[in-house]
């Protein structure tokens, strides 16, 4: 939380500088341009460089790890299919509403403007392939040209299909695969780990050279933006409470009680790791099994990330509204079904890692420009406290409903039915 903060607070401080530099003087703020933004530019090319070996080693050990799950037992099989469903459901949800949003509460024509001239982009659009050829796209003749020119889409359905193929060989053979992609997983979390400790200097720049670009109409930007994401971050919360009631049949007073404590951990932590002792003293409450949570709780920690579809995919809808690109309904469906790939790539992982991680493989399979990502990160602070919010209502209610549908195991033979 520290270092989000550090990062929120150069974003400010270099669009502020920025704001006073082109207020005092228009010629030495444009004239201070090629000397300070390359260096925020710079910062984004190295955290752009990690993307495509972080996405294959982490989807492949999260394809990995969810199927070791599914296959450990009724009830961990059956946590992980309500987990997939309850992500879907989240992702749609997102899809619907949004829009919804954007139309209700409209950015200014002037901030808009200015943001999307700040961040670089364009309204000018390719126009969308015919659904034939998107077909044809999808499957990649060569996997390592499509990695090489930065084809998610393609590379993703590969890594997919070559992910659960690692499933069904020989133990040893999985075991070995899983190990090397798992290796090369933890070792790019630390080149990015490394990026980011630098994420100051290169947000300070970026924020410069959006004030300079925007003016004053960057902040309204800005706050629209982590306004609209904040928003679904609540719709996602309704919907998990709601979930929690309809499906689940807990009282939502009872729910909401029992969760009290939960909510103060996530608040103070933003942290589902850290809320994990809390939310099994909440499943208690709500009569959950222990035995049962032990074994659900830790796995959808680990693997459920309840807000993740919904939040990821209402960043990448947002940037597209923002530079006027049309989605077409199954460039909407791919975004989806990216999103949910991501999310069990993306399990255990800091926020800022995984904003990137998950979000810029949604973004480039819909056609939409990465490069916000590397200023939108730095607002992540806020809205992040509704992912940690909504992330143990998931996980809660996911556990109850889990446990719910399994009998307690037979007695051991020998002893009295």
């Amino acid at each position: 939380m520290k270092s989000a903060w550090i990062i929120l607070s150069a974003l400010i401080g270099g669009m502020l500088l920025g704001i006073v530099v082109e207020t005092i003087s228009v010629d030495a703020g444009t004239a201070s341009l090629p000397f300070i933004e390359p260096i925020g530019l710079l910062w984004l090319n190295a955290l752009k460089m990690t993307i495509i070996p972080l996405i294959v080693a982490l989807l492949i050990t999260g394809i990995t790890a969810t199927a070791d799950a599914a296959r450990a037992g009724k009830l961990a099989g059956r946590a992980v299919a309500i987990f997939i469903g309850a992500n879907l459901v989240a992702g749609l949800m997102t899809l619907l509403v949004l829009p919804l949003l954007l139309r209700a509460f409209p950015l200014s024509a002037s901030a808009a403007e200015g943001l999307r001239h700040g961040l670089g982009g364009t309204t000018e659009t390719a126009p969308s392939p015919h659904f034939a050829d998107f077909l044809l796209s999808l499957i990649p003749t060569n996997p390592i040209a499509a990695a090489a020119d930065s084809a998610i889409l393609p590379l993703i359905v590969f890594t997919t299909i070559f992910a659960f193929a690692i499933t069904r060989i020989g133990g040893a053979e999985r075991a070995t695969l899983s190990g090397f992609f798992k290796a090369l997983g933890d070792a790019m979390l630390v080149v990015i780990g490394w990026v980011l400790a630098l994420a100051p200097i290169g947000v300070f720049a970026l924020g410069y050279a959006l004030a300079i670009k925007a003016g004053i109409a960057a902040f309204g930007g800005l706050a629209h933006y982590v306004l609209m994401l904040s928003m679904i971050g609540v719709c996602t919360i309704i919907l998990g409470l709601l979930l929690a009631v309809l499906v689940v049949r807990i009282p939502l007073p009872r729910f909401i009680r029992a969760m009290v404590p939960t909510f103060a951990v996530a608040l103070s932590t933003q942290s589902s790791l850290a809320s994990l002792p809390a939310m099994l003293r909440s499943s208690a409450e709500l009569g959950v099994d222990p035995k049962k949570a032990d074994i659900v709780l830790p796995l959808a920690v680990a693997l459920f990330r309840f807000t993740s579809p919904a939040m990821n995919l209402a960043v990448v809808v947002y940037v597209a509204w923002l530079f006027g690109i049309e989605l077409t309904p199954w460039e909407m469906a791919v975004g989806l079904a990216v999103a949910l790939a991501a999310a069990l790539s993306s399990v255990s992982l800091p926020g800022s890692i995984s904003f990137v991680t998950s979000i810029a493989p949604i973004a480039v399979s819909m056609g939409v420009p990465v490069a916000p990502l590397g200023l939108l990160v730095a607002v992540e602070t806020f809205p992040d406290i509704f992912r940690t919010l909504g992330n143990v209502v998931g996980d809660v209610a996911a556990t109850k409903y889990a446990a719910d549908g399994i009998d307690d195991d037979a007695p051991p033979a020998g002893e009295a039915s």
